[in-house]
């Protein structure tokens, strides 16, 4: 896609990853803690702070398995071959005051139905475009994603998850990873659904599906949140320019 990336690794991977990168892609962690599960969040900061002291207003962070992105459009899917959707995702995030986190739907759930083309004020995951200017962090071992997106909405900022733009992410415990004993220990997952729960009793729930518990989320809630246009840009001209009228259905 020709898109200039970084991949970041633990020392004790970084001549594995020099086989296939430039040693310029590859950011090394200053820690090194295999098979503990408190690492993803300790990573999630420390690129967000490493982000920041490059000077960046926000950064992306993607998860290792999303194998390509695709474009839905007058109900077709498909691949993209350059980076139009990272840009596009963050020409709309930066047309408002109050985007504190952006993002590409699973293709899986960015179903050509006629659905919009993004949805407002719900999780992102995955694929995400962090807001830096605001100081929202990940916390805990489980969910840090729907955590610090519900954080996001409870004080007044909006997310944005696109269908318009998606990515073919492996469904979780496909492929095994760092993460693999944060969803294969337990009972059935308990412990997992249980920690948001007491993190967000006001809109998380228990519920069994698939043979095993997941947490459910109310975010009906947040349709209050509404977008705020930013004074110095002219809406309707950036959309022109792009040829991105996202307002409309796709």
């Amino acid at each position: 896609m020709n898109v200039p990336f970084r991949v970041v690794v633990e020392e004790h991977e970084r001549d594995l990853y020099l086989t296939i990168l430039r040693d310029e892609q590859i950011l090394v962690l200053p820690y090194s803690k295999p098979g503990e599960s408190s690492q993803l969040v300790q990573t999630r900061n420390w690129i967000k702070e490493h982000s920041i002291k490059e000077g960046h207003k926000r950064h992306w962070q993607l998860d290792d398995n999303v194998k390509a992105f695709y474009r839905l459009n007058n109900n077709k899917r498909n691949k993209v071959l350059s980076g139009v959707c990272f840009r596009c995702v963050e020409d709309f995030a930066d047309r408002y005051k109050n985007v504190a986190m952006a993002g590409m739907n699973y293709m899986n759930y960015a179903i050509p139905d006629g659905r919009p083309p993004f949805f407002l004020n719900s999780r992102v995951y995955s694929m995400s475009l962090v807001n830096n200017e605001l100081p929202y962090m990940w916390r805990g071992i489980f969910n840090d994603d729907t955590d610090i997106c519900l954080r996001m909405l409870k004080d007044g900022y909006c997310t944005l998850n696109f269908n318009a733009f998606s990515g073919d992410k492996d469904a979780t415990m496909v492929t095994k990873g760092g993460n693999t004993p944060i969803y294969t220990t337990g009972d059935l997952r308990d412990g997992f659904v249980e920690s948001l729960i007491s993190q967000h009793p006001d809109v998380v729930t228990k519920v069994w599906r698939f043979d095993r518990w997941h947490h459910q989320v109310n975010y009906y809630p947040f349709r209050r949140n509404k977008l705020i246009p930013r004074d110095d840009l002219d809406i309707q001209e950036g959309i022109d320019n792009y040829g991105m009228k996202l307002v409309s259905s796709i």
